[in-house]
């Protein structure tokens, strides 16, 4: 296993290029051969593995975020249970498109990268949420703020597809299943912290919330920055997409998964009058 400043030999473009793309890169990674998985394979893996699952769980969290913050839009904000129910939906369209050009995007930039910059990104909702919300404010003002909530949608979809490059066949179950399951966690933690914050600071303290993520989303992003890599033979391939999307199983798959996401979505939707 090597990383592009152990490189040596090649061409001097090669190298030009190596150096240009950073220090964080491996360009020998062999997770299906047994000796290098256990000389050092594995440890990168879980290392990579663990602010994978953070950022996610963070993801998840401010996703979600707007499935709590209507408790707190009391008379004061004028917003009628209709409305409430249109912030609670907004981030789930908006995070499920933007899971398509996030899969991607990692063998584009490098898993690492995305995952720093990707992290970092869950700032623009919880800083602007930290800004505008307060009695008075538009209703539009907030839909965009629940819009943005969305980036949080796509981190799974990016960090999914980074950790299973990371991983050899056989494990692939558990270090996906673990790092979908840390992720999704996010969803019923920020729950909690909002009953949390609602016990203790009571319902005319929104802003609280974000003042509680907004300092974890600068540990994920630095964590990815100093504990994680790329690697180089990260690739999208090609044709996949459509073969996918012309296999039959792809949509009952899909329908199952709805279903799956059919309670837990109608119960974090639904506020009290």
């Amino acid at each position: 296993m090597s990383s592009t400043t152990d490189t040596t030999t090649g061409t001097t473009s090669s190298t030009t290029t190596k150096s240009l793309r950073g220090r964080r890169w491996i360009d020998d990674w062999r997770p299906e051969d047994l000796d290098f998985w256990n000389s050092g394979g594995e440890r990168v893996a879980r290392r990579n593995l663990w602010f994978s699952v953070l950022s996610e769980h963070i993801g998840f969290s401010v996703w979600s975020l707007w499935s709590v913050l209507v408790l707190f839009l009391g008379p004061q904000y004028h917003i009628d249970p209709a409305g409430k129910f249109l912030l609670t939906a907004v981030p789930t369209l908006f995070g499920a498109g933007l899971r398509l050009p996030y899969t991607f995007a990692v063998a584009k930039f490098g898993g690492r990268n995305f995952t720093i910059f990707s992290a970092l990104l869950l700032l623009v909702p919880t800083v602007y949420i930290a800004v505008v919300l307060k009695p008075g404010v538009s209703y539009t003002t907030l839909v965009v703020g629940a819009a943005l909530a969305g980036v949080g949608g796509g981190n799974f979809a990016s960090s999914m597809t980074n950790i299973n490059a990371f991983y050899p066949q056989r494990l692939k179950g558990w270090a996906l299943g673990l790092n979908a399951g840390g992720g999704n966690l996010g969803v019923a933690v920020v729950q909690l912290v909002g009953l949390l914050v609602f016990a203790t600071a009571g319902a005319t303290h929104p802003r609280v919330m974000v003042a509680v993520y907004i300092p974890l989303i600068v540990v994920a992003a630095v964590g990815a920055a100093l504990t994680m890599d790329n690697l180089t033979d990260a690739a999208n391939a090609r044709g996949a997409m459509r073969r996918v999307v012309r296999d039959r199983n792809t949509w009952i798959i899909a329908l199952l998964y709805i279903g799956t996401f059919e309670q837990p979505g109608t119960s974090r939707t639904w506020t009290p009058k």
